[in-house]
């Protein structure tokens, strides 16, 4: 079947009196240049395109997160994932325009695209778990289901401060140094002790003998008078709540009081709260539910506990 030319190729072999080869040269060197050009021109535009598209679709997910919109650090996160899909949308536009251009220079397709496919399904077959812990990462980053800094439960035995989020594994630290690596997509449920704010939880347990209206005053000064500090007020973000009884047992009972405070502060609160309120218990002569008998006056630590239980 004969080759379908252009008005350049006849114009060339009826104005100019070339042949057919030198014809189809010159309609070679003066057409296809600018259909590449006019290709990649289209590649440009789309991708510029396909990249502000994907941003605006970030930004409005982002405003449907749990997280404040104004957030810095889910504006963060959306910046970041908004770029990793432009780069992807990037790299398949920049495949398919090459594509594009080698047949436009008579390249044979037909072997690169069928290795391609072949490469493709190996690497579907060999990479499951590694694509699946991308697409977990990219929707972590996206909602902001934590990040660096915050302490975080991700398994039964993975606890601690979140060092580094990346699209395939999330690296954590727990409290007695041990550094864990999780990949994204072995993740099922993410508990987050510091987003937004959190709460400070004490304990108090006394004995059946102990005044309970006694109690309650005591714990609620030591509440009042830390909330109440220049130190503190920056951490405690609204005023400390008595619960009250929060449980009986043979060993007494427990009183419990709560606290809302900035993200990663409640156990800092919590430590200064247990001995101001041990203090307060102890003045007031009141022992925990450790202790069988009150210390023997002169003799230190005799007879019993120094201090009510908290916890």
């Amino acid at each position: 079947m004969p080759e379908d030319h252009g008005y350049i190729h006849r114009f060339a072999q009826e104005q100019l009196g070339l042949g057919d080869f030198g014809a189809a040269t010159l309609e070679f060197l003066l057409v296809r240049p600018f259909k590449i050009l006019a290709l990649l021109l289209i590649a440009l535009l789309v991708s510029r395109l396909g990249a502000r598209t994907i941003r605006r679709a970030v930004a409005s997910f982002r405003t449907r997160t749990v997280l404040r919109a104004s957030s810095v650090r889910a504006e963060q996160r959306a910046a970041t994932i908004g770029d990793v899909l432009v780069s992807v949308l990037q790299v398949a536009i920049v495949v398919v325009a090459a594509f594009v251009v080698l047949d436009e220079l008579g390249v044979n397709l037909a072997p690169l695209i069928a290795g391609a496919g072949i490469a493709g399904v190996a690497l579907g077959f060999g990479a499951q778990s590694l694509v699946k812990d991308v697409i977990s990462g990219l929707f972590i980053l996206l909602e902001d289901q934590y990040g660096v800094g915050d302490v975080v439960v991700l398994a039964a035995d993975a606890t601690g401060t979140v060092e580094d989020v990346g699209l395939r594994v999330t690296r954590l630290r727990a409290i007695d140094g041990t550094v864990w690596f999780v990949p994204n997509g072995e993740i099922r449920k993410v508990g987050n002790s510091s987003m937004e704010w959190s709460r400070a939880l004490i304990d108090v347990r006394v004995l059946y003998t102990a005044d309970l209206d006694l109690v309650r005053r005591v714990i609620s000064e030591a509440a009042d008078a830390l909330a109440a500090e220049e130190t503190w007020r920056s951490d405690i973000l609204e005023p400390p709540e008595l619960w009250g009884v929060q449980e009986m047992d043979p060993d007494g009972v427990t009183l419990r009081l709560v606290i809302k405070t900035a993200p990663r502060q409640q156990w800092a609160v919590a430590r200064e709260l247990r001995a101001r309120i041990s203090a307060g218990l102890r003045r007031e002569g009141v022992w925990g539910a450790d202790a069988a008998l009150p210390p023997t006056p002169g003799l230190p630590g005799g007879g019993g506990s120094e201090r009510a239980t908290t916890s």
